[in-house]
């Protein structure tokens, strides 16, 4: 049993039944009902290929992160993969691990498996986009990326401004009294870039002194954080409020803090970034910076889902995060 003999059994055209086979809004409701039945009685399933040459679509994305075990990136694309599904979309999930060539690597998969729209999850895809092989793969797919922007065509952005979340917990801290702040940055990415410089325009607005002597690299962990504050201790340096980039190195910031007979928040207050479960399995809880991850990703899915069947107006938009009051500041 084919396509065309589900049609004629149906007594409906071809092109009706493969509307139906891809969800499609135009086809009547008793119409729609009369072609599912056939294709019920007879268990008929089209293979995507096929499929895919009727309708020209093959209703698959593509959706290209960094690290799925961060709880961060979890959320995003288990969102997206979730609204897709519902969508009747299929959608193939990679983790690059925020390397060029692994980048390339699936990018290719996905062109040569005739993908309908790509979702890049990350900052870190707007310096990895910029090579010349990536460019490239990339033609005239329709393309999101979520906090991340690149310059090419058919490419939107949902952004987070992660400037202004950072300096929300800034002045979040000013207001307990805080003066002397440290900025853990904990990565490289044009999205931590963006935290450092929230956090330095922060401090200049309160007219705190510091500049970029207040800021401090380490690493994006637990140890990460533990080692920063080690650190500050180690060469003497008077503080009493730590602004983190994710929540997890604030936990070590924090343990770092209570570890060397200080207490959190009285004698020094601490921030995190994300929202996260380590956020709430923190002790005290973090007060934390929520950029929306699951917004982000519902955004994203409505703009790739615009693109692909140019069914609405498009744009690029930006979301502003909030601070989520905790018991470490």
């Amino acid at each position: 049993m084919n396509i065309y003999d589900i049609a004629k059994e149906a007594g409906v055209s071809i092109s009706t039944v493969s509307r139906v086979l891809n969800h499609k809004s135009n086809v009547k409701e008793d119409t729609r009902q009369r072609v599912e039945a056939v294709l019920e009685k007879h268990q008929y399933r089209p293979s995507a290929i096929a499929r895919g040459l009727v309708s020209s679509s093959m209703r698959t994305v593509a959706v290209l992160t960094v690290d799925i075990r961060v709880p961060h990136y979890a959320r995003t694309a288990y969102t997206i993969e979730r609204e897709f599904s519902r969508r009747g979309y299929e959608v193939m999930l990679c983790n690059t691990g925020g390397e060029r060539d692994e980048t390339a690597k699936y990018l290719r998969v996905a062109v040569e498996k005739n993908v309908d729209g790509i979702v890049l999850v990350g900052s870190v895809f707007n310096t990895i986009c910029t090579a010349p092989e990536i460019e490239s793969l990339l033609g005239g797919i329709p393309m999101v990326l979520a906090n991340g922007k690149v310059d090419a065509e058919r490419s939107y952005s949902v952004l987070v401004d992660d400037g202004y979340g950072i300096g929300l917990a800034v002045d979040h801290l000013v207001k307990r009294g805080c003066r002397d702040l440290y900025y853990l940055k904990d990565l490289d990415t044009v999205s931590a870039r963006l935290k450092c410089e929230g956090f330095l325009d922060a401090v200049r607005r309160a007219g705190l002194e510091g500049g970029r002597r207040h800021v401090i690299e380490t690493d994006m962990s637990l140890e990460g954080g533990v080692r920063a504050v080690e650190k500050l201790l180690r060469e003497g340096r008077r503080f009493d409020g730590i602004v983190c980039g994710e929540d997890i190195t604030a936990a070590g910031a924090v343990k770092a803090v209570q570890r060397c007979g200080r207490s959190v928040p009285d004698d020094v207050a601490v921030t995190g970034y994300n929202n996260s479960e380590y956020a709430r399995i923190c002790e005290p809880p973090l007060t934390t910076i929520d950029n929306k991850p699951e917004l982000v990703a519902m955004l994203s899915v409505q703009l790739l889902t615009s693109l692909i069947e140019d069914t609405d107006a498009y744009s690029s938009c930006t979301i502003q995060p909030e601070i989520v009051q905790g018991g470490t500041a």
